[in-house]
C-alpha cells in the first residue's frame, strides 16, 4: 500500500493529466499494451477515455502507439501550438519534427541552449538546430526506420539522455517524431568543478604549507647571503615560490569561489574611471590603442559587483592581447551596450586570434595555447564573472579576439 499522502498526490497528478487531455484542439488515441491500456479522447465531448485493451488489441499491438484521426491533420497544428506554450516551461529538450526531419515545434530551452532564435529554426531541419551530421541524429534514425529509442545515453557535444517518440495517422504512417533530451551539460559541469574542489583541498594542503615553509628559509639565507646569492634568492628563488603560491591561489578560486563584497555602480564610472585609467597608463607603457565606447542608453547603466574582482578580469584579458600581438600596432576596444535586461561588456582586440580547435578549451583549468601560460587566467576571469551571476564568452578569427560579458542591470543608489 501506498501512504496516504502519496496516493492523494497520484489522484491529483491523474487529474491534472486528464485535465490536459481534455484541452487537447484533436481527437487522438494512445494504446500501451505494457500495461494493457487505451487512452482515447474525441473532439466532440472533449473527455479522454481510459480503457483496457481487449486480447485482440493486445494481439495487434506490440509496441506504444499515439494515433490521430485522419481528419485531424490540420487541427494537428493546433495541437503544437497549445504544447508549446507548454513546453516552454520544460527545462529540457522537447523537439517534433515531421518525417522528413523538419522542425514543427521547439521549446525555448532546446533554442536557448543551441543557441539560435526558436521562431527562427521551425520550419528549418533539424541538423541545423543541434549542428552535427545527420547520420548522429536518433530522432532522425527514428522517423527515417520507425525505431523508436529509450533513455538513450548522447555521448557528443551534447551530453544527456534522448527519447523518441512516434505519432501516427490513422492509417499507421508517420505524422510526427518527439525527440525530448534530458540535456545534462550543466549537471557534467557541476561534477568537474566537485572533482576540482577536492582537488585544491589536497593542494592547498600538502603543497601550500610546505611552499610557505621553504620560503621562509629562504628570507633568512638570504640574509646572511653573499651579493650575488642574494640577489639571486630576490630576482629568482623567491619570486618562482610567489608563482606557484599563485598558481594555486588561482585553482582555489576556480574550485572553491569565496563570497564576493559587492556594490552597485555604474558601468560608465567603472570603464571610463577605474579601469580605463589603469588601461591607459599600460597602454602608454606598450604603445597599445584603448578605445572605450559606451552606448548611449548604457551610460547610466548599473551592476552589481565587485569592482577590484572586474579589474583583474579585464587586465587578465589585456595581458592575453598584448601577448597575442601581431606586428601592426595592438587596438583594443571596449564596448557597453544594454540588451533587454542584461548589460554588456565586449573587449575586443586585433591580435593574431584563436585557433578554432582551441577556442572550445580556453576557459578550461590549465588550458593554455602560450607555452609559459599556467592555463588559468580565462579559467578565473570566467569564474569572476558567473560569481556576478554573468556569462562569459569568446569568438574568434585571423582578425582578432572579442570577449562578451554579461551582466544582470540593477537599480538603485551608485558608487563612484
Amino acid at each position: 500500500m501506498k501512504p496516504e499522502n502519496e496516493m492523494e498526490a497520484l489522484k491529483k497528478e491523474n487529474q491534472m493529466l486528464r485535465e490536459l487531455l481534455a484541452e487537447w484542439p484533436a481527437a487522438f488515441t494512445y494504446v500501451n499494451p505494457e500495461h494493457e491500456l487505451s487512452v482515447s479522447k474525441t473532439k466532440k465531448d472533449g473527455h479522454p477515455v481510459i480503457r483496457a485493451l481487449t486480447y485482440e488489441e493486445k494481439q495487434a499491438h506490440t509496441n506504444q502507439r499515439i494515433y490521430l484521426s485522419a481528419s485531424e491533420t490540420c487541427s494537428f497544428l493546433q495541437t503544437e501550438e497549445f504544447l508549446s506554450d507548454i513546453f516552454d516551461l520544460v527545462a529540457h529538450h522537447i523537439v517534433f519534427i515531421d518525417g522528413s526531419g523538419i522542425i514543427t515545434l521547439c521549446n525555448l530551452q532546446a533554442a536557448k541552449d543551441h543557441g539560435v532564435d526558436r521562431d527562427t529554426i521551425i520550419g528549418k531541419h533539424l541538423r541545423e538546430l543541434v549542428q552535427i551530421p545527420d547520420e548522429q541524429l536518433l530522432t532522425l534514425e527514428t522517423a527515417r526506420t520507425g525505431i523508436e529509442f529509450v533513455d538513450r545515453e548522447v555521448l557528443d557535444k551534447n551530453y544527456g539522455i534522448l527519447n523518441t517518440r512516434i505519432l501516427r495517422n490513422s492509417d499507421g504512417t508517420i505524422m510526427r517524431v518527439i525527440g525530448t533530451f534530458y540535456f545534462l551539460n550543466a549537471i557534467k559541469e557541476a561534477e568537474k568543478q566537485a572533482i576540482a574542489g577536492r582537488i585544491a583541498a589536497g593542494i592547498a594542503h600538502e603543497i601550500r604549507n610546505p611552499l610557505t615553509t621553504v620560503r621562509g628559509f629562504l628570507q633568512v639565507l638570504k640574509e646572511s647571503a653573499d651579493p650575488d646569492t642574494k640577489a639571486l634568492f630576490q630576482s629568482v628563488l623567491i619570486p618562482e615560490i610567489d608563482r606557484a603560491n599563485k598558481i594555486i591561489t588561482d585553482f582555489l578560486s576556480i574550485a572553491k569561489p569565496a563570497e564576493i563584497r559587492s556594490e552597485t555602480f555604474k558601468i560608465t564610472d567603472f570603464l571610463e574611471v577605474h579601469l580605463g585609467r589603469i588601461l591607459k597608463s599600460e597602454a602608454l607603457l606598450y604603445g597599445v590603442d584603448v578605445e572605450i565606447v559606451i552606448d548611449p542608453q548604457a551610460r547610466e547603466a548599473a551592476i552589481l559587483g565587485n569592482k577590484d574582482e572586474l579589474l583583474q578580469v579585464f587586465l587578465n584579458l589585456f595581458q592575453n592581447s598584448f601577448q597575442a600581438k601581431k606586428k601592426d600596432p595592438l587596438i583594443i576596444q571596449l564596448t557597453a551596450a544594454v540588451t533587454g535586461d542584461r548589460l554588456q561588456v565586449a573587449f575586443k582586440d586585433n591580435g593574431s586570434g584563436i585557433i578554432p580547435s582551441a577556442i572550445r578549451h580556453i576557459f578550461d583549468p590549465f588550458f593554455s595555447t602560450k607555452d609559459s601560460g599556467t592555463g588559468l587566467g580565462l579559467s578565473v576571469s570566467k569564474k569572476i564573472i558567473e560569481n556576478h551571476k554573468g556569462t562569459m564568452s569568446a569568438e574568434s578569427d585571423e582578425n582578432g579576439t572579442v570577449f562578451y560579458m554579461e551582466f544582470p542591470l540593477v537599480t538603485g543608489k551608485f558608487s563612484s
